[in-house]
Formats: structure tokens, C-alpha cells, sequence
């Protein structure tokens, strides 16, 4: 009887890295000319995963945004996980934009994960979603490897993690 081979696909942030990346791109606004007497800010709530960005118009507003994807791509964070909301008005003048982090796989794109697998057709490959992942099994490695090379070349809108290879 052939073992069974397996991996989980998931996703997420490291969030000591978005911390990190905060700090920094606070440091670098404080010390920006551009932002000289401005009330530009960046909040990050670590509990729900939530970025809130304030700042004193639109254009202030992009390059708040611009220094904070800098810093979050070089601590290695995926931009792709930013759930980037609409920049709306708020009191005193000022305009605000929410971010969320996506930590997790929905379940839409979980399905969009696992019918990839399925209609790539390969031999003996099989994917279940299981809650917050997705689990890939086949009896055969090298057919695993195809599978992350077909999921790595597809954009699911996310990161993709591969792990718990087995």
C-alpha cells in the first residue's frame, strides 16, 4: 500500500513584521518634510488585524500609504494581503483609510485553490478544504511539486503558503 504525500496551502501575515514596519514608517513621517505640521498617522490594532491611516488630504493620504507599503515589503510582509479599504472623510479636516490583514484563506478562495488542482488534472492529486487551509494529497511526490508549481504561477489575490510538507 503507497503512503499518502501531503501538503497544506494557507496563508497570512507575521504580524511582529507589520508592528515593525509601523514603527518605521512613523519614524520616517515624523521626520519628512512633506509631513511638517501635519496630523499623519498610522495605527495598527494588533487584536483584529487592522491598519488605520490618517492623514490631512488625498495626497497626503497616497504618500502615507506609499512609505507604509515601502516598509512592508522590506520586512518581507505580502502586500498582497492588504485588504486596502476606501479613503473616506473624518473630523478635523482630515481623510482615513482602513486596512485589514488578511490571516487567513476564505473559503472562496480556498474553493478557487482547490478546483485549480482539480482541473490541472493531475494524476492522483486530490484537495480538500479543511476549515482555514487547504490540504493537498497525492501518493506521489513529484506530482506535490507540479501542484505548488501550479499554484505558485496562478494569483489566487493572496500569498500562499506551503507547508506541513509531508
Amino acid at each position: 500500500m503507497a503512503d499518502t504525500n501531503s501538503f497544506d496551502v494557507t496563508t497570512g501575515v507575521d504580524l511582529q513584521e507589520v508592528d515593525n514596519a509601523v514603527n518605521q514608517a512613523g519614524k520616517e513621517v515624523a521626520t519628512r518634510y512633506d509631513f511638517k505640521g501635519s496630523k499623519a498617522a498610522i495605527e495598527f490594532t494588533r487584536a483584529t488585524g487592522k491598519l488605520v491611516l490618517v492623514a490631512d488630504d488625498d495626497f497626503r493620504m497616497r504618500a502615507l500609504f506609499d512609505i507604509l507599503q515601502s516598509k512592508l515589503i522590506k520586512r518581507g510582509v505580502p502586500v498582497k494581503n492588504l485588504d486596502e479599504g476606501e479613503t473616506l472623510p473624518a473630523g478635523g479636516d482630515t481623510v482615513r483609510k482602513e486596512i485589514g490583514l488578511k490571516m487567513s484563506l476564505d473559503t472562496e478562495t480556498a474553493k478557487k485553490v482547490s478546483a485549480t488542482i482539480k482541473e490541472a488534472k493531475l494524476k492522483k492529486v486530490q484537495a480538500s478544504i479543511q476549515g482555514e487551509q487547504v490540504r493537498v494529497s497525492s501518493p506521489s511526490r513529484d506530482d506535490l511539486q507540479l501542484a505548488i508549481a501550479l499554484l505558485r504561477s496562478t494569483d489566487f489575490g493572496v500569498e500562499l503558503k506551503f507547508g506541513n510538507y509531508r
